[in-house]
């Protein structure tokens, strides 16, 4: 993490909320909860863990049942109504009980322990915290080349057209303080184009924010949910809109402290 002013003083955090939508996750939502559990126990990291079931059609939800009877801080949610990875992801939002948040992915492909370093900073004054697979430090592992070739694309343009030092806009695991997600609505988006819409207005809505590397794996077992062909211009509808917010504000928000 680059070197840069000290945050704003802010109040210090009692609880993080962990919000994890999934979708036919049998073959490794256990895991997933088990072992962020741990290691946010074993960092003394006050925490809940909101899993958003998104309509599975397997056996996710009677696994996040009996899960939640050994761990107390398991909080499973169902989504009854218009499914989709945003819809869950709000669910979850709406759902916390914590002062901060982390979006995180349910398949284990995002570290634990860089949810550990989340709370950390976004204690030391942070508003928002975001993770890069991208800047020095940062990883991936076996990420489909396909995939990865638009995903820098789209990145690159995305920091262009903001004209801001964050080069992994699109990835989902990210952290917030209660104000931010409270700040940030309404949300807009029902899909995966929930994961730019949330950083940017983060950032256009002038909250602080900083940016750490993090590492990234891709899944073992299930399929990935994202479709790239299906995403295209939902995820250029959100990003327009949110530029034309950061346009047309005429100077609602105040300068933010930034910190790439």
């Amino acid at each position: 993490m680059d070197t840069e002013p000290t945050p704003p003083a802010a109040e210090s955090l009692k609880l993080l909320s962990i919000v994890l939508p999934a979708r036919d996750e049998e073959g490794c939502i256990a895991s997933t909860v088990e072992h962020l559990h741990l290691e946010l126990e074993l960092n003394g990291v006050p925490h809940e863990i909101i899993v958003v079931d998104d309509g599975s059609s397997d056996s996710t939800w009677k696994i996040l049942e009996a899960l939640s009877q050994k761990i107390t801080q398991l909080h499973p949610v169902q989504n009854l109504g218009l499914h989709g990875f945003g819809r869950a992801i709000i669910k979850g939002l709406d759902s916390m009980q914590g002062d901060a948040a982390v979006i995180m992915m349910a398949d284990e492909s995002d570290d634990a322990r860089d949810v550990v370093r989340y709370w950390k900073l976004l204690n030391e004054g942070w508003d928002c915290v975001f993770g890069s697979r991208f800047m020095k430090g940062g990883g991936v592992i076996d990420y489909p080349w396909l995939k990865l070739k638009i995903n820098r694309l789209a990145n690159w343009f995305i920091r262009l057209l903001f004209n801001i030092n964050l080069n992994d806009t699109t990835n989902a695991f990210k952290a917030y303080r209660k104000t931010v997600i409270d700040g940030c609505r309404p949300f807009l988006s029902p899909h995966f184009n929930i994961t730019v819409e949330l950083p940017l207005k983060a950032i256009v809505r002038c909250f602080t924010w900083t940016t750490i590397p993090i590492t990234w794996k891709n899944r073992r077992t299930g399929e990935a949910k994202l479709k790239i062909k299906e995403m295209g211009s939902r995820y250029f509808f959100i990003v327009a809109y949110v530029w034309f917010e950061k346009y047309f504000s005429r100077g609602d928000y105040k300068t933010p402290v930034q910190k790439p």
